[in-house]
């Protein structure tokens, strides 16, 4: 035998009882048995993956503005023990921190008092705007409400239109419903408004507004398309013997 058939690694000669050792012996059985052990243990030693690690908060991330962060997209009131939870803080630590957060948004030691406060309801802590700004709110809230009507409600805008002034019981006749409901939002919608009450009955009587004139995009009611041609009969409430001519107001 030539020095060039001498395997290379004399380690795993020896573990496997040298050049004779017969294949499948007692020996190679037990180093294989080894072999797989060391690399079981070997597997057992690796530390798993944190699927949290990246996402937790760096450590200089003070406790006040973690909840500061969480508190601002939360749409329900939290608990301290929830809140606890996600900044991986004891639960004391969270209501020290909350109690600095009140006192910051207060406008306590100087700083500036904000449009919101932190406040504990039920057990749990959320943002609300303050009492003295509802009104603000309120405002930009119905501003910012789609402008889309029902069915119902452009029904009874239309009655509002072309038979004003009128009660709400002569719509809800014109009508065949009960439209109270829909009259209250067309009034908070500003597109009707209270012109009169009878004197004889307490009834209110409604207009159309300006508003919506110029949601409409015209000058004044004259400008309004006639009714009757859109009737079957010219009937239905519309009738042209009540002193309004052609259907129009």
């Amino acid at each position: 035998m030539t020095d060039d058939a001498v395997p290379h690694d004399a380690a795993a000669v020896a573990r496997h009882g040298g050049a004779g050792a017969e294949p499948g012996g007692a020996d190679e059985v037990a180093d294989a048995a080894a072999i797989e052990h060391e690399l079981r243990a070997g597997a057992d030693a690796a530390p798993e993956p944190d699927p949290d690690e990246g996402r937790r908060a760096p450590v200089d991330v003070p406790v006040d503005r973690q909840l500061e962060a969480i508190l601002m997209i939360a749409d329900e009131p939290q608990s301290p023990v929830a809140l606890a939870a996600a900044v991986g803080a004891p639960v004391p630590v969270v209501r020290q921190a909350l109690e600095r957060l009140v006192a910051d948004f207060d406008g306590v030691d100087g700083t500036v008092r904000r449009g919101f406060e932190l406040r504990e309801v039920g057990g749990g802590w959320r943002f609300y705007v303050r009492e003295e700004l509802d009104a603000v709110v309120e405002q930009f809230v119905e501003a910012e409400r789609p402008a889309r009507l029902s069915q119902a409600a452009l029904e009874t805008l239309a009655v509002v239109a072309y038979k004003q002034p009128i009660t709400r019981s002569q719509i809800a006749s014109i009508r065949a419903v009960n439209v109270d409901g829909v009259v209250r939002t067309l009034v908070a919608r500003g597109l009707i408004e209270e012109s009169f009450t009878d004197a004889e009955t307490g009834a209110i009587n409604y207009i159309t507004s300006g508003l919506l004139l110029q949601q409409l995009g015209i000058n004044s009611l004259d400008e309004l398309p006639l009714i009757s041609p859109l009737l079957e009969d010219g009937t239905g409430g519309f009738e042209q013997d009540e002193g309004i001519p052609d259907g129009r107001v």
